[in-house]
């Protein structure tokens, strides 16, 4: 069985380089403590140790599924990495009394979502934090200092972004000590405008890799792409051995930009076949003739 990789984003923080998703955690089928262990197993075996969350996931739930989870089995906790999000604030779970939704990034609640998610999740120290979403009212000064307290209290060992544009970016980081290491943004074969709108170009110059959202498309590839893109995936898929979702994720994994796709299942046969795309080397002509079929059209 193929290893997966490992994504250095400081000194004494690495990422497997695929990620397992954890947004549809109790969305639907057996999310007992036994039944998250196992899928988190099944993980492991392939080296996918990283696990991705944030407080809205399960309209605030998530978090306290794999907190059980860890409770049940506290030696697992030592086993993976921990990323987990916050700054939405969504009228569900216990926001249900709230209006509107809304982005909050003040020092008070960015503290006070950390301490609710250590709890939720029984564990010391979160191994990533992201700002989910851009909030148009941060204060960078505020949200920076924050950031950087969190990881001089010991609660949070790194920070990140998601969905974060290069300008919004460069406005937080120049808030902070601390880098920002990485962003969670959407890229798969039916996204790929960030290869080409500056998303990519920006992390790979600064050397911070992007973790990919959405990797399949949310579905969309399977049932949404053109007949040929889906049929050269086929073709590619049969050639290696392999389901066609682990050659798109192998698209994603050729780009020099150190991609992280967030490989979203509840399945413990999907789970099982994760690392699929870390045995494949995808060539340049290979690689272009996927991104042709994805564009609908040959590159310029």
């Amino acid at each position: 069985m193929t290893q997966v990789d490992r994504i250095a984003l400081t000194d004494d923080v690495s990422l497997s380089r695929i990620v397992l998703g954890l947004w549809r955690l109790t969305d639907y089928g057996d999310h007992s403590p036994a039944a998250i262990q196992a899928r988190i197993e099944a993980a492991l075996t392939q080296g996918v140790t990283t696990l991705d969350q944030a407080d809205i996931y399960g309209d605030y739930m998530s978090e306290e599924v794999l907190g059980n989870a860890f409770r049940a089995a506290p030696a697992l906790r030592d086993k993976v990495e921990i990323v987990t999000k916050c700054d939405i604030v969504a009228p569900v779970g216990r926001y249900s009394d709230k209006p509107v939704k809304y982005y909050d990034t003040s020092r008070a609640h960015v503290m006070s979502s950390v301490d609710q998610s250590l709890k939720l999740m029984g564990i010391d120290e979160i191994d990533l934090l992201l700002i989910h979403r851009p909030d148009p009212l941060m204060d960078h000064h505020e949200t920076g200092a924050a950031l950087d307290d969190l990881i001089a209290s010991g609660k949070v060992r790194s920070v990140g972004v998601s969905n974060f544009r290069p300008w919004d970016v460069e406005l937080l980081q120049s808030g902070m000590k601390n880098p920002l290491v990485t962003n969670q943004i959407e890229i798969s074969l039916m996204r790929h405008d960030p290869l080409t709108n500056g998303d990519l170009a920006f992390h790979q110059k600064a050397g911070t890799p992007v973790m990919a959202w959405s990797p399949l498309g949310g579905g969309a590839l399977f049932a949404q792409s053109s007949d040929a893109l889906r049929g050269k995936l086929s073709e590619l898929a049969d050639e290696h051995g392999v389901d066609i979702s682990a050659i798109a994720i192998a698209w994603l994994l050729a780009h020099p930009a150190r991609i992280l796709p967030v490989l979203g299942t509840n399945t413990l046969e999907r789970i099982a076949k994760m690392g699929d795309a870390a045995s494949i080397k995808m060539d340049r002509e290979t690689w272009f003739g996927l991104y042709t079929l994805a564009l609908g059209h040959e590159v310029p």
